[in-house]
C-alpha cells in the first residue's frame, strides 16, 4: 500500500507540475507574441509619425487583402499541423521568431529524433523549446555577424562556384530529413510523396502552406486505411 500510494502521489504531483507548466508557458507566450506584434507594427506607425506621413486607405487595403487571402490561411494551417509536433512552448517561441518551415521544425523534429522521444510528450515539449530557442539563436548570430563582415564575404558569397549549394539548401535539408522519416515506414510516405509530386507538376507554384495540411492529411487517411486492413 505504501508504495500504492507513493506512486499515485508522484503521477497527481506530476500532473499538477505539467498543468501548472502549461499554465505558465501560454500566459508567457501570449505575453511575448503581444509585445512582438505590437514591435511589427511600432515600426511603420513610427516612421508614419515622424514624417506625418499616412498611407491612403484605399491603396493600402487593396495591397493587404490579396496577401491577406493567401497568408491569414497559410498561418491558420501552419498553427493546427505544426502545435502537435512542437509542443506548446516551442510553438510560441517558432512563430515568434519565424523560419519555421527551413529551420525551427527541422531543427525540433531531429532533437526528438536523436533523443528517441515522443513528440507531445513532457520530455519532448522541453527538447523542442530547446532546440527552437537554440535555433533562433543561432540564426540571430550568423545575421550579426553577415551584417558586420557584409563587405568582407560579398565576393565570395557572390562567387558563381557557390551559387548551386545556395540553390540546393532546402532540398538537401528536406531531403535527408524526409529519408530519414521515409525509411521507418516507407508504406505511409507512398501515398502523400505521390500525391504531393502530382501536385506540384500540375502547380508548381502551389504555396507551401496548402500543401503541408494536404499531405498529412492524405498520410493519416492512407494510414488509418492501412491499419484497417492490417497493412502497417
Amino acid at each position: 500500500m505504501t508504495d500504492h500510494a507513493a506512486k499515485k502521489n508522484s503521477i497527481i504531483n506530476n500532473q499538477s507540475g505539467n498543468a501548472a507548466y502549461e499554465v505558465t508557458i501560454h500566459r508567457m507566450g501570449r505575453i511575448w507574441m503581444s509585445i512582438a506584434i505590437l514591435v511589427i507594427f511600432a515600426v511603420p506607425v513610427s516612421i508614419s509619425l515622424f514624417f506625418n506621413t499616412w498611407p491612403a486607405a484605399g491603396p493600402l487595403l487593396g495591397g493587404l487583402l490579396p496577401i491577406m487571402m493567401i497568408y491569414v490561411p497559410i498561418g491558420i494551417i501552419e498553427v493546427i499541423t505544426f502545435s502537435p509536433m512542437l509542443g506548446s512552448g516551442a510553438t510560441y517561441l517558432a512563430f515568434t521568431t519565424g523560419n519555421l518551415t527551413n529551420l525551427k521544425v527541422p531543427c525540433a523534429l531531429n532533437a526528438l529524433e536523436i533523443t528517441e522521444t515522443e513528440p507531445g510528450s513532457g520530455q519532448g515539449e522541453i527538447l523542442s523549446t530547446i532546440a527552437v530557442a537554440t535555433s533562433s539563436m543561432v540564426t540571430n548570430l550568423v545575421l550579426v555577424l553577415g551584417v558586420l563582415l557584409f563587405v568582407q564575404l560579398t565576393p565570395i558569397l557572390a562567387s558563381p562556384t557557390l551559387q548551386p549549394a545556395f540553390e540546393n539548401i532546402l532540398p538537401a535539408l528536406f531531403g535527408a530529413l524526409g529519408y530519414l522519416y521515409i525509411s521507418k515506414n516507407w508504406k505511409l510516405a507512398v501515398v502523400p510523396v505521390t500525391l504531393m509530386v502530382i501536385i506540384f507538376l500540375i502547380v508548381p507554384t502551389a504555396p507551401v502552406g496548402i500543401l503541408i495540411p494536404v499531405s498529412a492529411l492524405s498520410a493519416i487517411g492512407a494510414a488509418r486505411l492501412m491499419y484497417k486492413r492490417e497493412m502497417i
